[in-house]
This record gives C-alpha cells, structure tokens and sequence, in this order.
C-alpha cells in the first residue's frame, strides 16, 4: 500500500523554481548548438584535476549571470 501511495504522489508534485529555470533555459538556448561552438576553446588536460564538463559549467554560469 506504500508504494501506490508514492507513486500517486509523485505526479502531484510542485515544480520548483530551478526546474521551470532549467526547461526554459533549455527551450532558449539550444545547449547542443553552444556546445558544439565552445568545445574547441575546452582545456584538455594530461595531468592533474579533470576539467568540469561543459554541460554542467553552461548550467552554472547561465543562473549567475
């Protein structure tokens, strides 16, 4: 009985204000168009600390500015 109750819940609930930001930064900006113009400019590192995955720096810089 748990379980039907969670599963009846989650469709009731409420969008947050990230979400609605993220789905309309994603109707806005075509992600895989800037992606494909900023990739040649990425460091590609050898050694040390991996860089951050241009996906995720676009959906932190975006909010910022």
């Amino acid at each position: 009985m748990g379980h039907q109750l969670e599963s009846e819940y989650a469709g009731k609930r409420k969008t947050t204000c990230r979400v609605k930001f993220l789905a309309e930064m994603e109707i806005t900006v075509s992600s895989d168009e800037l992606l494909v113009e900023i990739k040649p400019y990425q460091p590609n590192r050898k050694r040390g600390h991996p860089p951050i995955g241009l996906e995720r720096m676009l959906r932190l810089y975006f909010p910022q500015q």
